[in-house]
């Protein structure tokens, strides 16, 4: 095993307009892994925000690229390699429209199932090889357009249990740092 940080991307549009949407998902359990590590993000000439520190005794960089969702790839990669960080080190946390609302699925590899992120991050990266951290969205109402729901704020409801799907999110993917993939399946496709 190598010294490199492992790199935890939250995905995510900048933008105070964007940062309640689904599709930010990602930006804010970053948001609530800095806090844990108790550091604030910082510009980086990757083209993404970054902390570095300790999660779970281990070494991580959190990053959230400052491009729109459909570039993520070049910061996220740019980030990796300054960092120095293998291609198994990266762990992406995105919103799901295939999940229910706050269900958190942990994988390694797959498609990007339409998600334009995650379709970024593999053109960039040149592989589908990387961890994902899938938060549970669920699906548009009727007939909207899915493209549209993801631009839209969590319903009230949702807002509600908000915070405590992030913080489970959260321990995911400290589980997913610490324990490795297979524990946190085990800890968390369960509930």
């Amino acid at each position: 095993m190598t010294d490199a940080p492992m790199i935890v991307v939250g995905l995510g549009n900048p933008g105070p307009q964007y940062e309640g949407n689904r599709h930010n998902i990602g930006f804010l359990v970053a948001d609530e892994l800095a806090a844990r590590v108790g550091g604030k993000f910082k510009g980086h000439k990757s083209g993404a925000d970054v902390l570095e520190g300790r999660l779970a005794n281990t070494r991580v960089v959190l990053v959230k690229p400052r491009s729109y969702m459909n570039l993520s790839g070049g910061p996220v990669v740019g980030a990796a390699k300054f960092f120095k960080a293998p291609q198994e080190n990266l762990i992406v946390i995105h919103d799901e429209l295939d999940l229910p609302f706050g269900a958190v699925r942990l994988k390694l590899g797959g498609g990007e199932n339409g998600h334009n992120g995650l379709r970024s991050i593999t053109k960039s990266l040149g592989s589908k090889d990387y961890h994902r951290v899938r938060f549970g969205i669920g699906r548009p109402p009727g007939r909207m357009d899915p493209a549209d729901y993801v631009l839209r704020d969590f319903a009230p409801a949702e807002r509600k249990e908000l915070a405590f799907e992030i913080d489970r999110c959260a321990d995911a993917v400290e589980a997913l740092v610490s324990q490795g993939l297979e524990a946190a399946q085990n800890a968390f496709h369960a509930s």
